[in-house]
């Protein structure tokens, strides 16, 4: 059966723990030796494109990178008959969309692999690239404490959900009206631990081991800058704030950064930031991914 990937938890624990370890080995299954990758774009990314492309290259595939006007989801044509069209010719398919409910029904129009690279519900690829660069750092991540202080957007669901598969304690410090509904709390807990909400960075980040963050206002957001702004402006990641984390401490953002906003350029550049060891993974780990996907070993 094809096995697609749109959230952290459409793998078990242990499967989750394959994929991590097939992310580190440096010798990955050629298991897109003399195919294609599809690498369909709706919003750009730097980071996403190039961590895919040589992703694709290091298992032997060929990518190709589409853009929204070369294809026009939903406008030019629906969203199945692109997913049909590209997996005539690729041995998987990534999309990044707006709208989550595109890469659903693109994978269930096809037989091939379909990879969530991000939507308006979750990002997974960069919550395998986190783990990946938190295990890194500290071995088993059992009883270790992640805060996130910001929106609680695709990028910190898609973490806590990850901190709960592995263990891990998720805490999420954001303001009233940016916080996770219902239904994300619920896909949380099922995972296997509550997350703490709280509207305090410093209540978060008090005796953490990885304080996270990302920017305030994401693509497709941009009218609410001001409101965002005002909203976020107890927010920002700074060194006092910092002084909370354990004395073994690291800092996290999955990039772009607006220094001065959710953090400042001391902490992004600081000691304790780790967010370029953090980017390097997003390859190693929609690499370790794939193979899991296309049935290396």
């Amino acid at each position: 059966m094809t096995r697609h990937f749109f959230e952290v938890d459409d793998l078990s624990r242990d499967e989750l723990q394959q994929v991590l370890a097939y992310a580190a080995d440096p010798y990955p299954s050629k298991v897109l030796d003399g195919l294609g990758m599809a690498l369909l774009f709706e919003k750009p990314s730097a980071r996403t494109r190039n961590s895919m492309e040589m992703a694709v290259v290091q298992l032997g595939g060929h990518p190709v990178t589409i853009r929204p006007d070369e294809v026009g989801l939903d406008t030019r044509e629906p969203a199945e008959d692109v997913a049909r069209t590209l997996a005539c010719y690729h041995g998987a398919i990534g999309a990044r969309v707006f709208e989550h409910s595109k890469i659903e029904r693109m994978a269930a129009a096809v037989d091939v692999p379909v990879v969530n690279m991000l939507s308006d519900e979750s990002h997974p690829l960069q919550a395998l690239a986190d783990i990946l660069t938190m295990q890194q750092e500290f071995g088993d991540l059992g009883g270790k404490a992640v805060a996130y202080v910001g929106d609680a957007n695709n990028v910190a669901r898609s973490l806590a959900i990850a901190c709960a598969m592995t263990d891990m304690e998720f805490r999420i410090a954001s303001p009233a009206g940016y916080q996770f509904n219902d239904r994300d709390l619920d896909r949380i807990r099922a995972n296997g631990r509550e997350p703490m909400v709280t509207e305090s960075a410093t209540e978060a980040v008090a005796g953490a081991h990885v304080v996270y963050t990302d920017v305030w206002t994401s693509m497709g957001q941009e009218e609410e800058t001001r409101q965002r702004l005002d909203a976020f402006a107890e927010f920002t990641i700074d060194a006092a704030l910092m002084e909370g984390l354990e004395s073994d401490g690291i800092f996290m953002h999955c990039l772009p950064a607006h220094p001065g906003e959710e953090c400042t350029r001391d902490v992004l550049d600081g000691p304790q930031s780790r967010i370029w060891p953090q980017a390097q993974n997003r390859m190693h780990a929609a690499r370790g991914l794939l193979v899991f996907l296309l049935g290396g070993a």
